[in-house]
């Protein structure tokens, strides 16, 4: 259990994110790095809600106790026609939400797609679960949740 210094420490971050989406335009609450996604879910102050296929997650990995709703399934990647409300049925629309992709990309725009829908407090984490395609064509070794050493599972 976090103590009352950084539950404070922890709000603070969050509305410096809030902050920086207000002055830069964004439709979704803002963008935060891995590790302050993971103190936040810790100290129970946010939900992570991983938006990636059912296959990414049982194949490549996923963060113990994140909920799941996919963004877009198949190899197509067909947006998911019902995401905010199934977005919605797991977190409700005033939760604090982080949202994670496999890079950051289609968690943003489920965010701005959420934000759009009402949710007042739904963030991207920045980076997603593998982080950015290195130079030999890889991901996991240069940013992304994994890279940061926070806890995941596999399948």
């Amino acid at each position: 259990m976090p103590t009352a210094t950084e539950t404070t420490n922890l709000t603070d971050a969050l509305e410096s994110v809030r902050a920086v989406a207000l002055s830069t335009g964004l439709s979704h609450a803002g963008s935060v790095p891995p590790k302050l996604a993971w103190a936040l879910v810790e100290a129970g102050e946010a939900v992570l809600v991983d938006v990636r296929t059912a296959e990414e997650r049982k194949f490549v990995g996923h963060v113990p106790g994140s909920l799941h709703v996919a963004w877009a399934s198949g190899t197509a990647m067909t947006r998911n026609p019902r995401f905010v409300r199934e977005l919605e049925a797991k977190t409700g629309k005033d939760a604090t939400v982080l949202l994670l992709c496999r890079s950051g990309k289609r968690s943003d725009l489920a965010a701005d797609a959420a934000a759009k829908a009402g949710f007042t407090r739904v963030f991207n984490v920045l980076e997603g679960f593998e982080g950015e395609i290195d130079d030999q064509q890889h991901r996991g070794g240069d940013g992304g949740w994994r890279s940061h050493q926070l806890p995941w599972i596999q399948d």
